[in-house]
């Protein structure tokens, strides 16, 4: 081995790596954002769940109670109902994750014994089920003592049970199974469409596309169509293995499930397409797409429960579109929910698309000109 041709190699790779801005940004950026983002947003406790609270007693001890609850942060108050069945449709719409339903009769159960407070939790995801079950611990007399019990002997203490919706058995791959669904539609979609411009100026075909009548808007549309096709097969696949293998239900319609992929399909191939208009090498286009992926894989819920990471981390989740995607699959096969119930996810899937299209077609045309 000659040492002078070796590091004649070595002195050309590192000014090639100098003139390639990208990725000597990506050398830096990529390990101080990362760890800088997931170090402070990664939190396996989960706090501020958000619950909708049913106080039918509506005494001093019911109230206090309450109040016992909301001081343990698990659970944040959201909504203030009056019947457990307004809980219910919440829970199926998921807009809250817990409900705290105290009987009329309250006084009297914690007399007795008996289960005086039932609380309400979204079972579709096992974290929610795990944080609720510490509302069990507190105490129902910690505040006022029953006045309706002897002052000699033990006075009886009610209980807290947890009834878990969607998920009483509490297996990982009902909550698992739904969520890789968009996983693997998010790495597919996004990489396939992020070399395709780009991969058509490398083998020198650009000049030849545009050469012919077709419009910027033509062109990508025709290149993400075969990928619409392809992510549907995905979804049927994970389908199939999810309910065959693992007994993973579907609640709701399945013309929603297949409704809500077509939403996160297009809106990673409109992502997709948007790198592929930046990235001028397909090693760019995938250092890009993998840059995106571990967020959207960490940030959105389907690792590390949602409710734990602080408000900006959220922030940044809510601009991801696999975010609002696990919201809609988890809603429609493990809740029964229906689109119409999801509409605010349905509707920034639908606003992201669009805007990721409309300015990956701008920058194909600036660059076209």
């Amino acid at each position: 081995m000659n040492l002078r041709r070796l590091w004649a190699i070595l002195v050309k790779e590192l000014r090639q790596l100098r003139r390639d801005r990208m990725t000597a940004a990506m050398i830096v950026g990529i390990p101080v954002i990362q760890l800088t983002l997931f170090g402070y947003a990664i939190n396996t406790n989960v706090r501020g769940l958000d619950a909708g609270i049913v106080d039918q007693a509506n005494t001093t001890a019911s109230r206090a109670l309450v109040m016992d609850m909301l001081a343990t942060e698990v659970i944040a108050p959201k909504v203030v109902v009056r019947t457990p069945q307004e809980l219910t449709t919440l829970l199926r719409e998921g807009r809250i994750s817990v409900g705290i339903v105290v009987p009329p009769d309250f006084e009297r159960r914690k007399a007795e014994g008996r289960e005086a407070v039932q609380v309400m939790v979204d079972g579709s995801d096992t974290a929610v089920q795990g944080a609720a079950a510490q509302l069990v611990q507190i105490p129902l007399d910690s505040h006022l003592p029953d006045t309706r019990v002897p002052a000699t002997g033990t006075p009886p203490t009610g209980s807290i049970s947890v009834v878990s919706f969607y998920n009483p058995e509490r297996r990982s791959a009902v909550n698992i199974v739904p969520g890789l669904i968009g996983v693997i539609l998010t790495m597919t979609m996004v990489l396939f469409t992020a070399i395709a411009i780009v991969r058509e100026r490398e083998r020198g075909n650009m000049e030849l596309l545009i050469a012919t009548p077709l419009t910027s808007a033509e062109l990508m549309i025709g290149k993400v169509l075969p990928y619409v096709v392809i992510g549907l097969v995905q979804t049927s696949l994970v389908l199939v293995l999810g309910i065959w293998v693992f007994a993973v239900p579907v609640r709701g319609s399945l013309a929603d499930v297949y409704v809500a992929a077509g939403l996160l399909i297009a809106a990673n191939l409109a992502l997709g397409l948007l790198i592929s208009t930046l990235a001028r090498t397909q090693f760019q286009a995938m250092q890009v797409s993998f840059f995106l992926f571990l967020p959207s894989i960490l940030l959105s819920g389907f690792m590390f429960p949602f409710a734990g990471m602080p408000q900006v981390a959220q922030w940044i989740a809510e601009v991801l579109p696999l975010t609002h995607f696990l919201r809609l699959i988890r809603g429609v096969m493990l809740r029964g929910g229906t689109l119409a119930e999801l509409w605010p996810d349905v509707l920034v899937l639908a606003a992201f698309t669009a805007l990721a299209m409309t300015l990956a077609i701008g920058r194909f045309r600036k660059r076209l000109d």
